[in-house]
């Protein structure tokens, strides 16, 4: 992808920010308010564990962009929030740096910034394991991103239009690294059969990455001369009902669980969690800040998140995120016909939290 189509993205995703959609899944996804379930703030550790990383806090900065000046100082900013935050983070695609060696400092600046953080490369499923190897060692990786991105190259007018190669591409990256590959949607989500197909292929992580964020075959057919892919907006499943359909799977029957798309606040950091994720990546929300205000304006807003998303830990009575999983949840409305659909049953999971006493009105 060229420097000027990294910063067109940049654009188009920042534009899609002031009209997103009021409503979407997570909405539909409500904690039962149990008024005497809460504990001491002061309890609640935010640490989570998941496929042999320790994040210090369930929350990252989603792989974006780099590959133009642009975006280097973007992904400067990102990185310095990063640091003083303690989140991990994540690259946009390096594709670019692979190709045109003047663009690798647009990468790599997000090491030189946060050389103590967790910080994650990020390549196409095209990538070969030559190419894998090359970008975690350029960025002294923590672990590498995979994504998958057949919607986007359907509707880009210049995308790849075969997709055959992607499993065994998986297979050989994960084989030939040693740090952990994280295999993700770019927000069309991944069905429970996909997931199991990523655990055979030996992928220990996914994120889900669903539709109700940045949505990439709106932006790549508003680069079309003719729009002519309009109906393509929307394709896909959310993070909530990604979520949902994993649970259904069989224990170890696939990777462990982070969870990206459509995230606007701290409570849908909640939400997700509480459906199994360990870990919930924003990026729409956080691009955002960084173009308004600076690092500074983004590491106010991850602060502020990291406390609010605690607050609501001991709200509901977890000292964990693992125990969010116990919370009592009541699904409405297009996720409750989507479980109905795919034979889940939504109702189970308003009884997650017998132990919890007290009041049972909706929060």
């Amino acid at each position: 992808m060229s420097s000027g189509r990294k910063d067109q993205h940049v654009d188009l995703a920042d534009a899609q920010q002031q009209d997103r959609p009021a409503h979407n899944d997570f909405d539909d996804v409500r904690f039962v308010h149990h008024a005497l379930a809460g504990i001491d703030r002061e309890r609640v550790s935010l640490s989570t564990a998941f496929a042999g990383i320790d994040w210090p806090v369930p929350l990252y900065v989603n792989g974006m962009t780099g590959g133009s000046a642009r975006t280097g100082e973007i992904n400067r900013s990102l990185a310095i929030a990063a640091r003083e935050t303690g989140v991990p983070i994540a690259t946009g695609s390096m594709s670019v740096a692979l190709r045109d060696p003047d663009m690798i400092g647009t990468f790599r600046v997000m090491r030189d910034e946060n050389p103590g953080g967790f910080v994650m490369a990020n390549l196409s499923a095209d990538a070969t394991p030559d190419d894998a190897a090359r970008v975690v060692d350029l960025l002294q990786a923590d672990a590498l991103q995979v994504h998958l991105n057949s919607v986007q190259e359907t509707v880009m007018p210049e995308g790849s239009r075969d997709f055959s190669a992607w499993p065994g591409n998986l297979a050989a990256i994960v084989e030939r690294l040693e740090v952990p590959v994280i295999v993700k949607e770019v927000g069309f989500g991944l069905s429970r059969p996909t997931l199991e197909r990523l655990a055979q292929l030996g992928v220990a992580v996914a994120d889900v990455s669903g539709a109700g964020g940045t949505d990439f075959a709106r932006i790549e057919n508003a680069r079309r001369a003719e729009n002519d892919y309009a109906f393509m907006t929307g394709w896909g499943q959310s993070a909530v009902c990604s979520l949902l359909d994993a649970g259904d799977a069989a224990p170890g029957g696939i990777p462990d669980l982070v969870a990206s798309g459509g995230v606007r606040t701290p409570l849908d950091v909640v939400r997700a969690l509480a459906l199994g994720a360990h870990a919930v990546g924003v990026s729409g929300v956080f691009l955002h800040a960084v173009l308004r205000g600076g690092e500074d304006a983004l590491i106010a807003r991850i602060g502020a998140w990291l406390e609010q998303i605690a607050q609501l830990h001991a709200l509901l009575g977890a000292s964990t995120p693992a125990e969010l999983a116990r919370t009592d949840l009541l699904l409405r409305g297009d996720v409750r016909e989507f479980c109905e659909l795919r034979g889940i049953d939504a109702a189970a999971f308003s009884r997650r939290g017998e132990r919890h006493t007290g009041s049972s009105d909706e929060g």
